[in-house]
């Protein structure tokens, strides 16, 4: 495969590089960050944390910073976006760049986040409570292996910019559908509800970030599933009827032999 980037110098390779992994870091910690912001511990505003605000205002400043990350999020993973975008920003650094943004969506709304008082429920049972912060770090751990089991880095932007530093062509990585993809179409979106619901503790304000980033998963999962029947064809269509989106509701199922795309959005 010709490299396009062949003649291209140390210097501005070396430099895509480093804005790549500072980049990764930056997301790095917004992710350490989110776990002690959803989960109301070791951070010094999380998601319960603040002065409350009056209901309707609070309510209309977290609608607002909960959907200027999905509008970010879920519209710059798309494929027409991506093509004109990449006519601004380097194909080598666009990974990077939406990572970047989506990270600084993320700051934003944990610095801006309104408390909404109120109590939906509280399990005082030691062995409630255990299952549910079993359920919250069950959520990470999914989180964390379904985004290694498509390539970790890649899915992040880093791989892109070792590549472009290495002068080595950039090619999308394909997997067969290992593990968890062998038995929900989405353990990264399935993780991500175990997170959101997985508490013992469940304010308002905790509730309407869970009701709408779930709201926001299963829409995502159309546009994402779009794409992907775009990208693979009959293959996909066909593991998608085999395959439960999120819950693996169904058992004992042979392994379906079709490659998965890489990064189309989270």
């Amino acid at each position: 495969m010709n490299n396009p980037h062949k003649q291209d110098p140390l210097s501005k390779r070396l430099a895509f590089f480093i804005y790549g992994a500072v980049c990764y870091l930056i997301f790095f910690a917004t992710f350490l960050y989110a776990i002690g912001f959803i989960g109301n511990v070791l951070v010094p505003k999380s998601i319960d944390s603040g002065r409350t605000e009056s209901l309707l205002k609070a309510l209309l400043i977290n609608a607002g910073l909960l959907g200027v990350f999905a509008v970010q999020h879920s519209v710059m993973a798309r494929q027409w976006f991506k093509r004109a975008w990449t006519k601004v920003v380097p194909q080598v650094v666009e990974r990077s760049t939406y990572v970047l943004l989506s990270s600084l969506a993320l700051i934003v709304l944990f610095w801006q986040w309104r408390p909404m008082g109120g109590v939906i429920w509280n399990v005082k049972s030691a062995v409630g409570q255990l299952l549910l912060y079993g359920v919250f770090w069950a959520g990470w751990v999914t989180v964390l292996w379904s985004t290694a089991l498509i390539n970790h880095f890649d899915l992040f932007g880093l791989r892109q910019v070792y590549l472009y530093l290495r002068n080595q062509p950039y090619t999308s990585p394909d997997f067969r559908t290992p593990a968890l993809y062998n038995i929900v179409r989405h353990p990264l979106y399935l993780g991500w509800l175990l997170v959101f619901w997985g508490t013992p503790f469940m304010t308002v304000a905790h509730l309407v970030f869970s009701l709408a980033t779930t709201a926001y998963i299963f829409l995502a999962i159309q546009f994402e599933e779009r794409d992907l029947v775009k990208l693979h064809g009959d293959d996909y269509l066909k593991y998608r009827r085999r395959i439960p989106m999120i819950l693996p509701l169904k058992f004992n199922r042979s392994k379906v032999d079709v490659r998965v795309t890489g990064p189309t959005g989270l």
